[in-house]
């Protein structure tokens, strides 16, 4: 690992330096845990926080005041860019719904990609205000990996089986492949307007990435992180991959070009570090973990700190979002616990 150049830990890790500091940010760290979130929500709808820039500063920045974080998320979601492109969402009770699933070919054939920065300007204004907010703080861009916009959009929600989802990879390869395409550079220029907006660093989320098996995986989902990496080969932020599921594809994630592979707690550091070979990492702390008791939580964190001592670069997160009724004192233990860790020494 080399030594940090001034660099933001954050931003300092993910490129294989070693910062003065193990950074950590939780993967939904925005949201509803904090008390403060929920007072907004009662001001707001989930889409009037989305889609108003001020409001989506408000609550990315909400998490930086209460903990010592070493990086702020836009406060967005993944399903964004879909509306523009002709499969608009709902958000309910339950999750996210669309009155029209993607199933046809005429219902692929339907789908436009868009220019973004027409079509939801309001993305790139929420990260422009808020890089005049965090200063030093580096800010993460994000979207949704293909294949996992292609769950909802094709199961009209969220699944246990994703049974039409299947069925149409199945019976109609071809048609699903197209609709990835599609998705894939939709997903490119969403991540490239938020680099241009201001994102120090973009993150690929591919939440139902682990469901296939690992032929279906190579074929359906790796060619199309390729397709969006490349398109950002050139803008010069690192670029996080994270598969939810995704420790048997790690050899082959390893040649998507992200620059650092964000891990679910299935895959220990160690093991990861072996398959992958020279790439940052980050994660990977079971989030169930927050509901144990301090000194076993702390013990955790530390060791995931000291397995991470052995990588190009360690970022600290959770292997999946935060729970809704995480513990706040939780959250302030893990960032304790973290920075305190000295590499080498006792955590």
């Amino acid at each position: 690992m080399k030594a940090a150049t001034g660099t933001a830990p954050f931003l300092a890790a993910l490129r294989g330096e070693r910062p003065s500091r193990r950074p950590v940010w939780i993967m939904r760290q925005a949201g509803r845990y904090l008390p403060e979130y929920q007072e907004l929500r009662r001001s707001a709808t989930f889409e009037e926080l989305c889609t108003t820039p001020e409001l989506a500063c408000e609550a990315t920045l909400q998490p930086l005041r209460r903990f010592d974080l070493d990086a702020a998320i836009l406060f967005s979601d993944i399903l964004v860019p879909l509306a523009p492109m002709g499969a608009p969402f709902v958000i309910e009770e339950g999750g996210p719904k669309t009155p029209h699933p993607i199933r046809t070919d005429a219902d692929v054939q339907n789908l436009r990609v868009v220019d973004p920065r027409e079509e939801i300007p309001f993305v790139a204004d929420a990260v422009r205000l808020l890089k005049r907010e965090l200063g030093d703080t580096p800010l993460i861009g994000f979207a949704g990996a293909p294949f996992t916009l292609a769950a909802y959009l094709v199961e009209g929600g969220g699944s246990r089986d994703f049974l039409h989802l299947k069925r149409m990879l199945f019976r109609r390869p071809d048609l699903l492949e197209r609709l990835l395409d599609l998705l894939a550079d939709q997903v490119a220029d969403h991540l490239k307007m938020q680099v241009e907006a201001g994102a120090d660093a973009v993150q690929l989320f591919d939440t139902w990435g682990g469901i296939l098996s690992p032929a279906d995986h190579e074929r359906f989902i790796l060619p199309r992180h390729r397709r969006i990496f490349d398109a950002l080969a050139g803008l010069g932020v690192p670029k996080i991959l994270f598969t939810k599921g995704g420790g048997p594809f790690l050899p082959a994630l390893a040649t998507a070009g992200a620059d650092a592979l964000g891990l679910d707690w299935l895959t220990p550091i160690p093991d990861a570090l072996k398959r992958t070979g020279a790439l940052p990492v980050q994660g990977n702390l079971d989030p169930h973990a927050l509901f144990a008791p301090k000194k076993e939580l702390a013990r955790r964190v530390a060791e995931i700190c000291r397995e991470g001592d052995a990588a190009p670069g360690h970022v600290f997160n959770l292997g999946h979002g935060i729970f809704p009724t995480a513990p706040i004192e939780a959250v302030e233990t893990v960032v304790e616990t973290v920075h305190a860790h000295v590499p080498g020494g006792v955590s």
